[in-house]
């Protein structure tokens, strides 16, 4: 079993971190949790349901959203589905089709939904492969994000630290992979001027270390090539 890890990040936003190896080399890889303002929780990118998750999960509040915000992050969303059968489950545009043996109830776009209208705010970012649905809190000024921002060169591996060297994976979203994933420089720069109207200054990763500030000055610098 896998003990939770539930940290809280900022007011009504915790994380939790878990280890996950992509193509052999460690990458980890973070759920976000957010407490709406009505008390309902908004669940990105699940990790792993194990006892000691759910029971932390369910003293914050209820479940009402799960989101697999990437073509990548969904390997969980069934066991969330088997336990939280009354939440609304949104996949990433494809991934219903990707995973057909998950009932999404769902598909993202660049509205949200009304389970978490008013408390969240989504750009689906198309322009990358990945086809992620991106995500801001307001009320703390935090982006939440999948694969739009990728930083393994702070990991606690050597192993992980080197094959970041190796792709130019110097800070958040830089590196020489990033522009190949990336399938319409045009659509990429409007959506990402599109998150950047945000001005985040907290910043979740998917994969690597969290940002207390200077989101903006990230996600400007990371996609300064488009």
């Amino acid at each position: 079993m896998i003990a939770s890890m539930l940290q809280p990040f900022a007011e009504d936003v915790w994380i939790d971190t878990r280890p996950v190896r992509f193509f052999g080399v460690e990458t980890g890889s973070r759920m976000t949790v957010v407490r709406m303002k009505a008390g309902g929780l908004f669940i990105h990118s699940p990790v792993a349901l194990d006892d000691d998750t759910r029971r932390e999960v369910d003293a914050l509040g209820a479940v009402h959203a799960v989101v697999a915000p990437s073509l990548f992050h969904h390997l969980h969303v069934g066991g969330w589905m088997s336990v939280y059968p009354k939440a609304v489950f949104a996949a990433c545009p494809g991934l219903e089709w990707k995973r057909p043996d998950l009932a999404f109830s769902s598909v993202l776009g660049d509205e949200p939904l009304g389970a978490w209208s008013g408390d969240l705010e989504q750009v689906y970012f198309s322009a990358r492969r990945e086809n992620e649905v991106v995500f801001f809190h307001p009320r703390t000024r935090t982006l939440i994000c999948a694969d739009a921002l990728l930083n393994l060169s702070t990991h606690a591996s050597g192993v992980t630290r080197a094959v970041a060297r190796l792709m130019g994976n110097t800070a958040p979203g830089v590196g020489w992979v990033e522009p190949l994933m990336v399938r319409d420089r045009r659509v990429a720069r409007r959506q990402v001027d599109r998150i950047l109207a945000w001005e985040p200054d907290a910043v979740v990763l998917g994969h690597g270390a969290t940002l207390e500030r200077g989101g903006t000055d990230a996600v400007r610098d990371a996609y300064a090539w488009l």
